[in-house]
C-alpha cells in the first residue's frame, strides 16, 4: 500500500506539472505576450489559409518571404466584417499589428486588416 500511495502522489505531481507548463506555453503564444511592442505593417498576397479556433492563420508572401499572420477567432473576424471569401488565397492585404518579439520568426498578430482599400478592425479596443 505504501508504494501505491507514493506512485499515486508522483502521478498527481506529474499531472499538475504538465498542466502548469501547458498553461504557460499557451499563455506565451496566445494573447499579446509573445509580440513586440512596436507597430508592424505587412503587405502581401495570401498563399495559404487556416481559419478556425483558437485563431485563424494566413500564410502571406511578402517581398519574397513567407509570413504567418494571425487573424481573429471566427467570431472576431465576423464581427470585424471579414468573411472567409475576403481571407482567400490570392487576395492582397495589408496587415497592421505586432510581429513576434523573436526577430527570427516571420510571425505577426494582426489588429487590423486592409483589403481593397477597406479596413477591418479585429481589435477595436486597441490602437492600430
Amino acid at each position: 500500500m505504501h508504494l501505491w500511495t507514493k506512485l499515486k502522489a508522483a502521478a498527481i505531481a506529474l499531472a499538475l506539472a504538465v498542466g502548469v507548463l501547458g498553461a504557460q506555453v499557451a499563455a506565451a503564444h496566445h494573447g499579446w505576450g509573445w509580440t513586440s511592442d512596436e507597430e508592424f505593417v505587412l503587405t502581401g498576397k495570401i498563399v495559404a489559409v487556416r481559419l478556425g479556433n483558437p485563431h485563424g492563420e494566413l500564410s502571406v508572401e511578402a517581398d519574397g518571404q513567407r509570413w504567418i499572420v494571425e487573424v481573429g477567432q471566427p467570431w472576431r473576424n465576423k464581427r470585424a466584417g471579414l468573411d472567409d471569401d475576403l481571407l482567400s488565397i490570392g487576395r492582397e492585404l495589408t496587415a497592421h499589428g505586432h510581429r513576434s518579439s523573436n526577430p527570427e520568426q516571420r510571425l505577426m498578430k494582426a489588429e487590423r486588416i486592409v483589403i481593397e482599400g477597406k479596413s477591418y478592425n479585429l481589435y477595436p479596443d486597441r490602437a492600430s
